[in-house]
């Protein structure tokens, strides 16, 4: 059973922690990913508590705005939760999804399993692909003055976590870097099915980008 009033708490927390954060990584992106959660979570044999805390704590502090310190985030969370007195394996659960759920270039080998992490780990995957995904996208290599395209800069497939971190490419290189890979690397049906409908967005999306660069279109 929810614990709605947890819920209510956490949500309240999350909005401050992030009321000043990049678009992308803000408020409304964790609800997005809330919703997804939750939406996955009907199909699938899961902790809801433990799958709607995850997905509203799993970007609390997110790396990228903390110097690459990956630790902020999971202290954050934990601290917490068990300021709300949250039961332990409750708060070690959501700790692991925290420390598990990130991308990091695709060559990042999971600690950590469960059919929660499977859930919070497809909305969030879900919300960097379609038509959302290519706002975020943008909106991020904007906020860090990064060159929309230049075609003499090929994606780089073979990236580090290191490398991919510090990566600086042109924006719609991270389409092939990322975006487009994660229909393959959807955990759960649900997740599979959402996922395919938004690839295919993201693919006339670049056809008709190519198509006006070149001024065919």
């Amino acid at each position: 059973m929810i614990n709605a009033d947890l819920i209510r708490k956490t949500i309240l927390f999350v909005k401050e922690k992030l009321k000043n954060a990049e678009g992308g990584h803000d408020w409304f992106h964790i609800e997005r990913v809330f919703k997804n959660s939750v939406l996955i979570a009907r199909k699938e044999a899961c902790d809801p508590t433990v799958v709607q805390l995850g997905a509203l704590l799993h970007d609390i502090a997110d790396s990228k705005f903390h110097d690459g310190d990956e630790t902020v985030g999971p202290k954050l969370a934990r601290s917490f939760l068990e300021s709300e007195n949250v039961d332990a394996d409750t708060i070690i659960h959501v700790v692991k999804i925290i420390e598990n759920i990130s991308y990091k270039g695709g060559n990042f080998e999971k600690k950590f399993s469960s059919i929660e992490l499977d859930v919070v780990q497809d909305a969030d995957r879900l919300d960097a692909i379609g038509a959302i995904g290519i706002a975020r996208t943008f909106n991020y290599g904007g906020f860090k003055n990064r060159a929309i395209y230049d075609p003499k800069i090929a994606p780089n497939f073979n990236m580090t976590k290191e490398e991919y971190k510090k990566n600086d490419s042109p924006t719609l290189n991270h389409f092939y870097e990322k975006l487009l890979l994660l229909k393959d690397k959807m955990n759960t049906e649900g997740g599979k099915q959402i996922a395919q409908e938004r690839h295919q967005y993201m693919e006339g999306f670049l056809a008709q980008f190519y198509a006006e660069w070149e001024g065919e279109k």
